[in-house]
Formats: structure tokens, C-alpha cells, sequence
């Protein structure tokens, strides 16, 4: 098990997110234990491969990966991992659909181009679509811009306005909306607070949006 804990995706967020005393990302690990065993799995923007590795030995999946930074490759190649060079702006249609089992897109969705079209993508190759995402929506978040009158910069967003990767920032209202628009169930979701806690899908959005810095959904269409 890797102790890295850089940006997972395609696009290289490097955003901070919270990792557990492995060194596993927190959200790596929630999206680890919500695929079934030997499951087909395509992790789109799958960095080092940590969470590839992980499925394979926790999980027991067939397992490939798509990057687009070729030092994120060359690491999953050494790995022993099937990972090829990609983006999940432009080469998703390259797949047929219900291709996998699973897609995978974790803290990258909101550094892509164009979001709708990327989730679509997700829905239409896989079953089930896997997305994790920091959320906007958090009070420290709502702090810093309402307060301060400042782009916030937090643990889990740590770059400055004017060099983040982050180009469509959204909350998780915003994502619920988005699968909503795009007739996608939510079959599960969990949000990740401040310390680490998950929080099930009995407490109301407006909990989430508030507390939540992270979170991390299950859709299928």
C-alpha cells in the first residue's frame, strides 16, 4: 500500500485532502470499499495508481486506469499497473458503452473542461459512476468569500486563486443538481467533515453542503 498521498486525476489537483494514518486519501479509501470484488473498473485520472493498487489487493478488481501526465503512467507501469496515457476531456468516447463495472473520476471533476459532459461520459461506460469532489459549499469556504471577501485557500483547496488547476469549483447541491439534470440515481453517497468523519445519506443536503468538505457519490443511470 502506497503512502502517497499527491492529487489523484488527470489534471493533477494537488489539493491537500485529508489521508488516514496509512497515508491512503480518505476519499481513495471510502471509494475502495464501495466496489464490489472482482469488478471491472476503469479509473479515469488515476495519478500514482494508490488507488488501483488498492482495489487490486482489497478489492480483487480488473483493474485499468487512464492519466494524462506521463510521469503519473511511467509510476503506474512500475507498479505493474494497466494504465494508459489519456483525457478525460477529449477520449471517454473512445469507450463502448457498459464497458466496466465501475468509472472512477476522484477529485477531478472540478478541473476539467466540461463537467456535464465528463459525468455523462462516466454514466454511459460503466454501470455505476464513482466521483469524489471537494466541496465549495463548506462554511469555511462560505468564511473566507462572505467574510473576508477573499478566494478561500483551505486544506483541501490549497492553491491560491490565481494557480489552481480547479476551473469549475461546485458544492455538493451543485453536484446533486448536475446528477439530477443528467437522470442519474444516487445510489450512495457519503460526505467527509473536517476530521475525517463520514457522514451518511440520512442527514439532509443542506447538512452536507454546510459541513462536508468532501464527498463522495455512487451513480448509475
Amino acid at each position: 500500500m502506497s503512502a502517497d498521498t499527491r492529487a489523484h486525476g488527470p489534471t493533477a489537483t494537488s489539493e491537500t485532502v485529508t489521508a488516514t494514518p496509512a497515508g491512503i486519501r480518505l476519499d481513495l479509501e471510502v471509494i475502495a470499499d464501495l466496489v464490489a470484488p472482482h469488478s471491472r473498473v476503469l479509473d479515469i485520472g488515476c495519478g500514482d495508481g494508490a488507488l488501483l493498487q488498492l482495489m487490486q489487493t482489497r478489492r480483487q478488481v480488473d483493474g485499468r486506469g487512464v492519466e494524462l501526465s506521463q510521469a503519473g503512467v511511467n509510476e503506474c507501469v512500475a507498479r505493474g499497473l494497466s494504465v494508459i496515457q489519456g483525457d478525460a476531456d477529449r477520449d471517454l468516447v473512445h469507450y463502448p458503452d457498459d464497458a466496466f463495472d465501475y468509472v472512477i473520476l476522484s477529485q477531478t471533476i472540478q478541473a476539467t473542461h466540461n463537467p456535464k459532459v465528463v459525468l455523462s461520459e462516466l454514466l454511459r461506460i460503466g454501470q455505476r459512476a464513482i466521483v469524489s469532489f471537494p466541496n465549495f459549499g463548506h462554511w469555511t469556504i462560505r468564511y473566507a468569500v462572505g467574510l473576508r471577501g477573499r478566494m478561500p485557500v483551505t486544506r483541501n483547496l490549497a492553491h491560491a486563486w490565481y494557480e489552481t488547476p480547479n476551473i469549475h469549483f461546485c458544492t455538493i447541491r451543485d453536484f446533486v443538481a448536475l446528477a439530477d439534470e443528467l437522470g442519474a440515481t444516487v445510489e450512495t453517497a457519503i460526505a467527509i467533515n473536517a476530521t475525517g468523519q463520514k457522514m451518511g445519506m440520512k442527514m439532509p443536503w443542506w447538512f452536507w453542503n454546510l459541513f462536508g468538505q468532501q464527498a463522495v457519490f455512487v451513480l448509475r443511470r
